[in-house]
């Protein structure tokens, strides 16, 4: 769908610099979703893997962040070997509904109401985001972090059109559950995309 450089605004990598791929296609279907746009795939131009490396190896970045929609609609291992062999790190971002493909660095499994995840997706996690737009959502998240690895790291992050509302909520949350973090999407704060 579309590709950026940018700064990592979410999660345990939030202020790096990244590479985004953004991919088209999505069967999770979030009511609050921030780029519907990207659902229907067929909308989307098709671009060869080599033109993308190539777009990424034109920046200095370290990281490339593959998105979506749901990106393990699509199988990642040439992409992913690819960007290996060009010493990029290569991170997820995924609600964990498909198959996973592909030679990552970084799994952020961020399961959603719409669409129940694989239960593999709670051992290979690196970071578990739940975005919160309910008071529900914070016994969904104790739900998922009782399930997800223990090494993996643990935030709530509001959804951005109820932050204000959600905040309160979650930032009494992690003070009674220390274990987890707050995420805010310090991207739209800076301006960036």
């Amino acid at each position: 769908m579309e590709d950026f450089y940018t700064i990592q605004g979410e999660g345990f990598f939030a202020g790096h610099a990244a590479y985004f791929i953004r991919l088209g296609g999505c069967d999770v279907g979030c009511t609050w979703c921030d780029v519907k746009e990207s659902w229907d795939a067929s909308i989307h131009p098709q671009v060869s893997t080599t033109d993308i490396i190539d777009k990424v190896k034109t920046t200095v970045a370290k990281i490339c962040v593959i998105t979506g929609g749901e990106p393990l609609m699509h199988d990642l291992s040439v992409i992913t070997n690819e960007l290996k062999k060009a010493n990029i790190r290569t991170h997820i971002e995924t609600s964990g509904t498909s198959p996973l493909s592909g030679d990552l660095d970084w799994i952020t499994f961020s399961p959603k109401r719409f669409k129940k995840p694989l239960d593999a997706f709670y051992h290979v996690a690196h970071e578990l985001k739940i975005i919160v737009s309910h008071a529900n959502d914070l016994r969904w998240a104790i739900e998922h972090g009782e399930k997800i690895n223990p090494s993996c790291k643990l935030y709530l992050q509001p959804e951005w059109d109820k932050q204000k509302e959600m905040l309160p909520a979650i930032i009494d949350f992690v003070k009674a559950n220390p274990e987890w973090q707050i995420s805010l999407q310090t991207h739209k704060y800076i301006g960036v995309d």
